[in-house]
């Protein structure tokens, strides 16, 4: 085969599959799509939240000998830990309080086809020992029942998370990851592959313009530069919200260089022009600790606001707000929280703060999780590992 007829199948391949991009990235994954789609491997996708790790795993399904069966997606991440198995496996009548009929699991509606399960990284250590058994012979059972059950379903998984940290930190089985990783594709993120940009743009502007009725004029050339240089923390996703939101701000008009800066956050192109240092997350763990952290701090200034409100007869106002300053001015470093003024003796772990945060939560709640949970600005499957892990139960 010669290589313009090479090309030209890629092109119908990614056009009947709505993959897009023709930065050689997007050329490789094709190619490792192609060669996978047809058998029953299992594959995981990585990549940054918004790269479009589930339209990769729908075109594997949908050129996979499977694809005239179900591909059932399930984002493990927004499914609470209790009930994650019965989600995932079904639940027998009776098996547990309000379970008042049998129900199938999502791998039972996916029999034949495709289970793509988003954010597996986010799956409970217990429910991996079961879905680890699913993937070596395709076996297991109900909640509340002790009859195995068999399905024949191929497993696509993705994760934005870096999973052999996962599995150094213990919060990821060694055996289930290298399973898992039979194939990896990795798919970068969208400013590593800024000449894919235009692509994505025409194809979002002419899908939204014709759904909403909309008569758009285009993009000038400065216009177009000013996207390509954006860093895009938010990747596929956020130039999508973008593009959406200029069509219908701008009301069609052709849009200018001027016009994309009101749209992207701070007005600003990629990490080394901004001269500014671009945030990377550590970990979801150290992300959820900095949000305690934070409502804490503000807690006690607040706190600290009232005391200088109330002391302000005896004119103790300024000792008062000098402390709230020096609260103001505390920082994160790593796992510490370190007080400018402290010595090494003072720092407090982000750990023992948090811990006093959910114990400070609880107690006030009279131990209500939900509303412990609300207070603490976490999701109530965080606070239930949290509690967990540091043996408040």
């Amino acid at each position: 085969m010669r290589d313009g007829d090479e090309s030209v199948e890629r092109k119908s391949f990614q056009d009947e599959y709505n993959i897009i991009g023709k930065s050689l990235e997007m050329q490789e994954i094709v190619e490792v799509v192609q060669q996978v789609a047809p058998t029953d491997i299992t594959v995981l996708i990585t990549g940054e939240s918004g790269v479009g790790k589930e339209v990769i795993g729908q075109a594997i399904h949908a050129a996979s000998k499977r694809a005239n069966k179900p591909i059932v997606t399930v984002n493990c991440g927004a499914i609470p830990e209790g009930i994650m198995e019965s989600e995932l496996f079904g639940h027998e009548k009776g098996s547990f309080t309000g379970a008042s009929d049998q129900r199938k699991g999502y791998f039972e509606i996916a029999d034949g086809g495709t289970i793509f399960l988003d954010e597996i990284g986010e799956l409970p250590l217990s429910t991996q020992v079961k879905f680890l058994r699913i993937l070596e012979n395709g076996e297991f059972m109900r909640v509340g029942s002790s009859t195995a059950k068999k399905v024949d379903v191929r497993v696509i998984a993705a994760t934005n998370k870096d999973l052999e940290r996962e599995v150094s930190s213990k919060h990821f089985r060694p055996d289930l990851f290298y399973r898992l990783r039979s194939v990896n594709i990795r798919i970068p993120p969208l400013r590593d592959r800024r000449e894919d940009i235009p692509e994505f743009f025409a194809r979002f502007a002419k899908e939204f313009s014709e759904k909403n009725n909309i008569t758009f004029l285009g993009i000038n050339d400065d216009a177009m530069e000013v996207l390509t240089q954006y860093y895009w923390p938010g990747n596929v996703r956020e130039l999508r919200n973008v593009v959406e939101s200029m069509l219908v701000i701008e009301n069609g008009k052709r849009i200018t260089d001027e016009d994309v800066r009101k749209y992207l956050k701070g007005s600003h192109t990629n990490g080394e022009e901004r001269n500014l240092p671009v945030y990377i997350p550590k970990t979801a763990e150290f992300a959820e600790r900095e949000l305690i952290y934070r409502a804490l701090v503000d807690l006690k200034t607040d706190i600290l606001d009232m005391k200088n409100l109330l002391m302000n007869a005896s004119g103790s106002s300024a000792l008062v707000r000098r402390d709230a300053d020096a609260v103001a001015g505390t920082e994160v470093h790593d796992n510490a929280i370190v007080h400018p003024r402290a010595s090494a003796e003072e720092n407090v772990s982000l750990e023992e703060m948090e811990r006093r945060m959910i114990v400070g939560s609880l107690q006030k709640y009279e131990g209500n999780r939900r509303l412990a949970a609300q207070a603490l600005k976490i999701s109530e499957r965080t606070l239930y590992r949290k509690i967990k892990e540091y043996g408040l139960q």
